[in-house]
């Protein structure tokens, strides 16, 4: 049986669509809220390659995110992540912008749409908000 992520492309492909997607994040200011989420922490470039090794495992390839951090539960990794509905909507609208830039379409990427929906939902909380003091 192929795994998901070879349905894609391969990891080169999923490294490609990533950086895409962070690019995005970067670089656009309608999605500049997402922020927010990776203002504490390690940053954007820790979260590329973490999300890229977090979604290598998850579509069925090497398992790099449990290999490093021992497991892959979604909810606990973002456990201390203040997420809300609009939050879930911009990122999902983001990676669906990445994967139109990087000419991903078909079954297996409508599949994946669906899939990170589920995943994406399940993550929204009432964590207290993290607002960046400006100034």
């Amino acid at each position: 049986m192929r795994a998901f992520i070879d349905e894609l492309g391969g990891e080169e492909v999923l490294h490609q669509l990533v950086n895409r997607f962070y690019d995005r994040m970067e670089s656009d200011p309608e999605v500049h809220e997402l922020h927010r989420l990776h203002f504490r922490g390690h940053g954007l470039n820790h979260t590329r390659q973490a999300q890229f090794e977090f979604l290598c495992g998850f579509l069925g390839g090497r398992q790099y995110y449990r290999e490093r951090f021992g497991h892959m539960n979604l909810r606990e990794i973002h456990a201390h992540v203040p997420i809300r509905q609009n939050d879930v909507e911009m990122w999902l609208d983001t990676f669906d912008k990445a994967l139109e830039d990087c000419a991903l379409r078909g079954a297996a990427v409508d599949k994946l749409r669906a899939t990170l929906t589920r995943a994406a939902n399940m993550l929204a909380n009432d964590v207290p908000d993290w607002r960046v003091a400006s100034g």
